[in-house]
């Protein structure tokens, strides 16, 4: 379980304005975040990531305090142990697509299993400029996965995904998210493409 309860100010066009989150995620469930462009999406999920640390509150996840601003508590992200697929996918020029996975993990089996999933087995030893927006998403979403992580995050995931490619791949991905008993909070732009997924849902602005 995890439990955000924070306030952060954001920049926006006519101003400055308060982010406020209040809400508990369901362990192993799946969250659709919503709302218009500068809400706060993206700026969420990194406060959860402990990628920015918000003006107030707590985050708290299980029994352990990831952040307090009253206790001046604040994981870094590394103690954490989020998977994050960026929406800029924030990949590594210089590593091919197995260095990627191999980077995040040793375990042989797990990696080619994802090669596998994300439709990369045959771009294996490709480094992320020869291959396609669609491809390279595909990689930032199993190296997020490569961790095993009990949280992920996820921002626009699909976005780069043809209908056909994005329905195989979620249809993979929840048989992935309940093998590892994973939470996971997904931002989309567009949530009828989750129209198949039973979760929660979560509105910011």
């Amino acid at each position: 379980m995890i439990a955000v309860d924070i306030e952060k100010k954001l920049k926006a066009y006519n101003g400055l304005q308060v982010l406020r989150i209040k809400k508990t995620f369901l362990p192993r469930g799946i969250t659709r975040i919503t709302g218009p462009s500068g809400a706060g999406k993206t700026t969420l999920l990194k406060m959860i990531a402990g990628l920015i640390s918000p003006d107030s509150g707590t985050i708290k996840t299980n029994d352990t305090n990831w952040f307090d601003a009253s206790q001046k508590i604040n994981l870094p992200p590394q103690q954490r142990r989020v998977g994050f697929v960026f929406q800029d996918y924030a990949l590594f020029p210089n590593m091919t697509v197995k260095q990627h996975l191999e980077y995040a993990t040793d375990d042989a089996e797990w990696i080619n299993r994802l090669l596998t999933i994300g439709g990369l087995e045959t771009f294996a030893n490709h480094k992320p400029d020869h291959l396609s927006g669609g491809q390279q998403q595909r990689l930032a979403i199993m190296r997020a996965l490569a961790i095993k992580p009990k949280l992920l995050l996820m921002d626009e995931p699909f976005s780069a995904l043809d209908m056909r490619m994005k329905s195989a791949l979620i249809a993979d991905l929840q048989v992935l998210f309940a093998e590892l008993g994973a939470t996971t909070l997904i931002v989309s732009h567009n949530p009828q493409e989750l129209d198949g997924v039973s979760g929660d849902e979560l509105e910011i602005g």
